[in-house]
């Protein structure tokens, strides 16, 4: 393995420059272009010294609802970790290019809550490649330490679309989840094995500009989610919202019912074209959060995701 320790976090620009190159016919041949490797690398890339901007946190707070506090909203480590993300991805070695890569599940376990103005440390390094029946997949693993101790921890399972083996199963390990807002008749509650299922309990009116704003707090300049002209070459007629905005933006509507440790899980379904409308569901289970997001008018699934308390974990087993 190579691994590697920054000295400082690395600027985007440069490596979205290198990610997109790929795109370019010949340019996989050049050493320093990602397309040479056949397999993901073995990299691990270790950021000391990071400490969060206040006035860009608020920002991000801003953008994705949160309230302003003393602490980190629990996906904005997600946004420290990104520019090692992109580093990860902008290697030479790797397969192919970040851009146009598709966020399809992502895994948080937040061990505590974690001080605006503490100093961490982050260390990302990537898993190999596995089928999936609409391409490859592969995640990035993010560990971010206070001290001596994990504070967060996060799994990012991307998406090359191509080439995909339809009898492919779901390996990432993260379990199914249920389907809280019914595609038809959501006036009514549905039942589900004996279960009621919650209505929609919110509205999101998503503006087209939505992908740029989170772009700005994030440092995520995927062309999937600027702009339609950029998105439609990569094959989605309008741009569309980050998976990690309605991430962030589902779990600030939770805010008051977040415990300060917690285990959080979603799958992104069908992606959020912009603009667009969405509806907002939660429900409350033995001490679990189950929610969820779909298109207002058609029902379109988009996210479906849980909260697990991480001391409720503990005292069922699993892990």
């Amino acid at each position: 393995m190579s691994a590697r320790t920054l000295e400082s976090s690395p600027s985007i620009l440069p490596l979205y420059a290198r990610a997109a190159a790929p795109m370019v016919p010949g340019a996989s041949l050049l050493p320093f272009i990602p397309g040479g490797g056949k397999e993901i690398p073995e990299i691990e890339l270790t950021l000391p010294q990071v400490h969060a901007d206040p006035e860009l946190v608020a920002a991000y707070s801003r953008v994705c609802g949160f309230t302003l506090r003393d602490h980190l909203p629990p996906t904005y480590p997600h946004a420290l970790a990104f520019p090692l993300h992109m580093a990860v991805m902008a290697d030479g070695s790797f397969p192919f290019g970040a851009v146009g890569l598709v966020h399809v599940e992502n895994q948080i376990v937040q061990h505590r809550r974690i001080g605006l103005h503490e100093e961490l440390t982050i260390k990302v390094k990537p898993t190999k490649l596995e089928q999936h029946p609409k391409g490859r997949t592969f995640s990035l693993q993010t560990k971010v330490k206070a001290g001596n101790r994990i504070v967060w921890e996060s799994t990012s399972t991307m998406l090359r679309r191509g080439g995909g083996d339809p009898s492919a199963a779901n390996k990432s390990g993260t379990s199914e989840l249920h389907q809280l807002i019914p595609p038809a008749d959501r006036q009514v509650d549905a039942v589900r094995e004996g279960e009621a299922v919650p209505v929609a309990n919110a509205e999101w009116k998503l503006g087209g500009d939505l992908g740029r704003r989170y772009a700005a707090v994030s440092g995520d300049r995927n062309p999937i989610h600027m702009h339609a002209w950029t998105a439609k070459p990569l094959g989605f007629p309008r741009a569309i919202a980050h998976g990690m905005w309605t991430k962030a933006r589902c779990l600030a509507a939770l805010e008051s019912r977040l415990p300060d440790a917690f285990q959080v899980d979603v799958h992104f379904r069908k992606p959020i074209l912009l603009p667009g409308r969405v509806e907002f569901a939660s429900s409350s289970q033995d001490e679990e959060i189950e929610f969820a997001v779909r298109d207002a008018k058609r029902g379109t699934p988009h996210l479906d995701g849980r909260v697990a308390p991480l001391e409720a974990k503990s005292k069922d087993g699993r892990k």
